[in-house]
Formats: C-alpha cells, sequence, structure tokens
C-alpha cells in the first residue's frame, strides 16, 4: 500500500494464478490493495460486536483456518471482497486513474423537466470484468483446496457481484445561480461499500449449508435438501460448521472472547 508497483518486485507477491494479471494490469493494483483494506476494515466493523469479530482476517493474506476452509465466515469475506475490487475498479475508471476505461454509460430513463444526463458514472461493467478475471479465473486455475471449497468460493463471489450489480443509485449536482439548483445533471453510481456488507451480513446470518456432489460431468453445490444449487442463488453457502468462537482453538481459527 502507498507504494507504486513495478512488474519485478511486486506481482510475485500475489498467488501465481493473478501473477500474470498483474504483470498486465500495474496500473489497477493500488484499486485492488484499497479494496482489500476495505474488506478488512469493514469486517471487523460488521461482526465487532458478535463472538466471531473478524479478527480472522488481521494476518491479510496469512489467513486463520476458518477462512481457509468452508466456513460461512468464509463465505461472507469472499463475497464482501468480491464487491470491494468491483466497486473499486469501477470507481477508479470513473475518476480517470485507470488508462484502459471511462465513465459508465449514462442512466437510460429519460431525464426529468429541469435535469439533464451528465457526470461521470462508475463503470460497473468493467469492474465486475476484472474482478471475474482477477477472483474467479484464479480460483478456477488454482489447485488450492478442495473442489467443493473452490465451487464454494466462487458462488459467494458471484453473490457479491450480484449484490453490488443490485445497488446501483442515481446521484445529482445541482447547477443555477445563488443555488438555486435551476438545473441538476444526474448519472449513475454505486453506493458506499458498507451498504453491500450489510446486506451480506444479512445473508451471513441465513446462509444454506450445502454438500459438493458430482451431478453429471460436473460437481455441483447440492443443499443438504438434496437439490441441486441453492434454491435462491443470492444466499451465500457454505460446507461445514463453523466453531463456536468463545474457547480458543488455534487448529480451527477461534481466538476466544476472553479479555475482549
Amino acid at each position: 500500500s502507498g507504494v507504486t508497483w513495478n512488474e519485478s518486485q511486486h506481482c510475485w507477491l500475489l498467488a501465481p494464478e493473478q501473477l500474470q494479471l498483474c504483470r498486465r494490469h500495474l496500473e489497477a493494483m493500488p484499486s485492488i490493495v484499497c479494496a482489500a483494506h476495505q474488506t478488512q476494515a469493514l469486517c471487523q466493523q460488521s461482526f465487532t460486536d458478535m463472538r466471531w469479530n473478524c479478527s480472522s482476517i488481521q494476518r491479510t493474506p496469512s489467513f486463520c483456518p476458518n477462512l481457509l476452509t468452508g466456513t460461512r465466515e468464509a463465505a461472507f469475506v469472499h463475497a464482501l471482497a468480491a464487491a470491494a475490487v468491483a466497486q473499486g475498479i469501477a470507481r477508479s475508471c470513473a475518476s480517470g486513474e485507470l488508462p484502459l476505461c471511462s465513465c459508465g454509460p449514462s442512466p437510460s430513463e429519460p431525464p426529468a423537466p429541469g435535469s439533464r444526463s451528465g457526470g461521470c458514472g462508475d463503470n460497473l461493467s468493467h469492474g465486475l470484468h476484472f474482478r471475474a478475471a482477477f477472483t474467479d479465473g484464479s480460483a478456477r486455475a488454482s489447485t488450492r483446496g478442495t473442489p467443493g471449497l473452490r465451487a464454494m468460493n466462487q458462488h459467494n463471489g458471484a453473490v457479491g457481484r450480484a449484490v453490488l450489480s443490485d445497488f446501483p443509485d442515481t446521484r445529482c449536482k445541482c447547477h443555477g445561480v445563488s443555488g438555486s439548483c435551476s438545473v441538476k445533471t444526474y448519472w449513475k453510481g454505486l453506493p458506499d461499500l458498507g451498504e453491500i456488507a450489510s446486506d451480506l451480513k444479512s445473508r451471513y446470518l441465513a446462509a444454506l449449508k450445502v454438500t459438493c456432489q458430482l451431478m453429471g460431468p460436473r460437481k455441483q453445490l447440492i443443499t443438504e435438501e438434496g437439490d441441486a444449487r441453492p434454491e435462491a442463488e443470492m444466499d451465500l453457502v457454505y460446507l461445514i460448521n463453523s466453531p463456536d468462537y468463545c474457547t480458543p482453538n488455534p487448529q480451527l481459527g477461534s481466538l476466544g472472547t476472553q479479555d475482549r
């Protein structure tokens, strides 16, 4: 963080599957770093008063065991990180920080009387495309973890992306003499990531436990009721039950609650 990325020094710090993407898009890496910091801060903020307070993420990228297995905590972190990366790239496009993208499309609805389309909207399309290449692509290529864990992480990343896509709102700016606001310029923007974290926490509390089974030529996530894939594609899913997080257990990634 706070440094100029260079191909020879910094890209090698990433997972092997992300190395080539980093080398091709060095200019995007500060946005990725910022997304990682936002994910860490918002995760800890969202769970500060719960047994699990997201302390597992403090030593990123050296995660605690509960974020390397198929827990519902891992589901939340993967979904929030996916949304943070997409939002960060989308906003960097709009601010002119990335040379390969620019503003997002103007609002499709016609302007109201006294209003006009304008401004520079967040480029959600490019943000989602880059996020998919950076996270989903590396997950498919990775040999780490079980097929079930990789499928779970890809599903939860897609949920984070979908939640972000459902939240675009209209931003307005007034123009006129002495603040008269005789004309309004409006554009599409993305919400604060805190809103996304709040939505994903609700999905964390209602997450579905699944297993990974061979269905024809592919492995699919199956709910405990035997349904192929979750009934609602917007549900977060997990594979194993979490520790209780009251008692310290380093093997399971529980730091306990004593002295908190």
